[in-house]
């Protein structure tokens, strides 16, 4: 039998005999990304709001992201542990760290793309400014923010197999043992599963932003959005 049909029978046998262990893993991995991900969007889309409100506030918002983004994960990671010690908690702030830029800049530029005769017609029937953003604005923008999204769901189930080197748990604790034990099927048991989920997450939100009628052109703006279709 070929030594690769070998490797592939002894990775699902080894996957078989440790589901459970890999299931509580992975149950532990999205536990991490789901809480890293509803802070972003509980803060970075009021921070899309308030910068596609205010240029000068949006400047200093962007940068921030921006630098936060292209900081390395481990010394994300680093920072983060010498902050909050070890554990859940100092992953989740990570993950959340990294998973602002997509929300806040796709907001941002979601809102500055709707039509300001919409706004218009919104102010002439007496609409106040929460109003306008939660009736007009913010359903118009859903597109950037759908992409936004899946772009940030990605990003933070890659850097959640990070975990152990900072206390946590997840897939990358797999991955982890399998390196330091020169232990191959360990490392694709982990990495694996944490591929599929990164690639399920971006299936699911883009036929959830296909359902939802989402898909449509829309003028270009100075400022492009993050795109769902980059790879991060």
């Amino acid at each position: 039998m070929n030594p690769e049909s070998n490797g592939v029978v002894e990775l699902l046998q080894y996957m078989q005999t440790n589901a459970q262990h890999l299931l509580s893993l992975t149950w532990g991995h999205l536990v991490m990304v789901l809480c890293g991900l509803g802070l972003a969007i509980i803060i970075g889309i009021p921070l899309g709001v308030i910068s596609a409100r205010n240029e000068k506030l949006a400047s200093w918002i962007l940068s921030v992201a921006n630098i936060i983004q292209v900081l390395p994960s481990l010394a994300l990671l680093a920072l983060m542990m010498l902050i909050l010690g070890l554990g859940f908690k100092t992953m989740v702030v990570s993950l959340f760290l990294y998973s602002l830029l997509p929300i806040i800049r796709n907001t941002y530029v979601g809102l500055k793309q709707v039509d300001p005769n919409l706004i218009q017609a919104g102010k002439g029937m007496g609409m106040s400014y929460f109003q306008l953003l939660l009736k007009i604005q913010l359903p118009l923008s859903l597109h950037y923010l759908m992409a936004g999204l899946r772009v940030a769901a990605v990003i933070a189930i890659g850097v959640a197999t990070l975990a152990p080197l900072i206390g946590g748990d997840g897939l990358g604790r797999e991955i982890y043992a399998g390196l330091n034990m020169r232990n191959n099927l360990k490392i694709y048991a982990g990495a694996i599963p944490a591929a599929v989920l990164a690639i399920a997450a971006d299936i699911i939100l883009g036929r959830l932003q296909a359902k939802l009628q989402l898909d449509r052109p829309v003028k270009k703006l100075s400022v492009s959005p993050v795109s769902a279709n980059k790879e991060p």
